[in-house]
């Protein structure tokens, strides 16, 4: 029977070796120079845009259509005011506040893939 010595480990003790990193901001240079990818990248941003504006859009139309179906059923010129003057402001209000958060939400998303950082 013959045992056979088992390997000896040996410990490599040296400079590791440099990688090259990839470049940080890939898609921010993609974006600066034009390039197809970058175009899809801001085309993608300004359809996210596009759709919350439209979505405000059809918010006010909403209210401001529905205001003359109110003012036909409300015969009183003291009710109609006070619906102009009170009632119609928190919906616009509202979705003013709801379009400005989603706004802001696109960009930091658009931001946060240009810079590379992952979503939270």
């Amino acid at each position: 029977m013959s045992a056979e010595p088992t390997p000896r480990r040996e410990v490599v003790t040296g400079e590791p070796r440099r990688v090259r990193p990839l470049p940080r901001y890939r898609t921010q240079s993609e974006i600066d120079e034009q390039t197809a990818l970058g175009g899809a990248y801001v085309r993608s941003l300004m359809r996210s845009q596009l759709r919350a504006g439209l979505t405000a859009f059809t918010g006010l139309a909403v209210v401001v259509g529905t205001l003359p179906v109110v003012f036909e059923a409300l015969h009183s010129s003291a009710v109609v005011w006070g619906v102009l003057g009170f009632a119609a402001y928190p919906p616009l209000t509202l979705l003013a506040w709801w379009y400005v958060r989603r706004a802001e939400r696109n960009e930091r998303d658009f931001a946060r893939l240009v810079e590379g950082r992952p979503a939270q």
